[in-house]
């Protein structure tokens, strides 16, 4: 049911740093990590820290974000690999927290016990304090990894983990279609509302692949939040590509016009939306991610859609 308080639709890019908005959307002068957040924090008010899945954060950082961007700011988290079931390089561990932890034969903590992956939650949450405290932090995002599938024990885990993160809001990207298949994503989708947990849209590639989610537009809490990653299917598993290259897409007008009506009806229907831009590469001398957003925003202003 729409509601009849309109809420405004927030957009903004997941990431600040990558080297296509060094190179081609900060002007010469910005320089310095400082510099770079104040100038997105002056054209955006909200972003999503994406480093956080590769290393944990440390407070002296996240005090310096909180400390660089305004009142009003929301920052979202992307959670660290091992939270999110992804195998990490023991090195991408504090020392504190490698002791004990097993170790593959390429070097890779994977499927360690809970009482030790909690420690790495603890670490992660306790660095958040900056942001929390002023009022900045918005959701945790978990970006399961493309090969956990819809069964009962990946439901445990995710009810685990969001017991873990304690008053602080999950957000839930699945990415095996199994989550998608017909009649799964009804129940999936009750599954993380009854649990107060935010089910995330996203914008991929068309393909018909088991490791490219569907395009399911819903909400599960008063927190409504889409992620777009472009559609690029010829780079989406292309092998030795990064992230970079799999989401390497500069959208289109028409693409993104086909976003209003659907993010209008999620804004409608929740108390805050957000629109967040992965497809952080460059084509043409174009930064992709800010310029989607910077065009979604226009088209949604088009439409008379509210947005900051």
């Amino acid at each position: 049911m729409t509601r009849s308080i309109r809420t405004v639709i927030r957009v903004g890019t997941c990431s600040w740093a990558d080297d296509s908005f060094v190179r081609l959307w900060y002007p010469p002068g910005v320089r310095s990590g400082e510099e770079r957040l104040r100038y997105y924090a002056e054209r955006f008010d909200v972003v999503e820290a994406n480093s956080t899945f590769y290393r944990l954060p440390e407070e002296p950082m996240v005090e310096r974000w909180a400390e660089r961007v305004p009142e009003g700011f929301t920052m979202h988290v992307k959670a660290f690999g091992l939270m999110t079931r992804h195998p990490v390089r023991l090195e991408q561990l504090p020392p504190d927290l490698r002791d004990g932890m097993p170790v593959d034969a390429r070097g890779r903590v994977d499927r360690p016990p809970r009482e030790a992956r909690g420690a790495v939650f603890d670490a992660f949450l306790g660095a958040l304090e900056p942001l929390r405290e002023a009022g900045k932090l918005g959701g945790i995002l978990f970006q399961l990894p493309q090969y956990v599938v819809r069964k009962p024990s990946s439901l445990d885990y995710v009810e685990w983990a969001a017991d873990r993160l304690g008053g602080d809001r999950m957000l839930v990207e699945f990415r095996h279609r199994s989550w998608f298949e017909e009649g799964a994503i009804g129940e999936t989708l009750r599954w993380l509302e009854e649990r107060g947990l935010s089910y995330v849209t996203v914008d991929a590639p068309r393909l018909d692949a088991t490791n490219v989610p569907l395009t399911v537009v819903a909400a599960t809490t008063p927190l409504a939040y889409v992620r777009f990653h472009g559609r690029n299917g010829a780079t989406w598993n292309a092998r030795g590509g990064g992230a970079a290259q799999r989401f390497d897409h500069l959208y289109a007008e028409g693409e993104l016009a086909e976003w209003v009506e659907p993010l209008r009806e999620l804004a409608g229907a929740s108390e805050e939306a957000y629109a967040l831009f992965n497809n952080n590469n460059q084509t043409n001398g174009v930064a992709q991610a800010p310029a989607g957003a910077q065009l979604l925003r226009r088209l949604l202003e088009e439409q008379e859609v509210p947005v900051a």
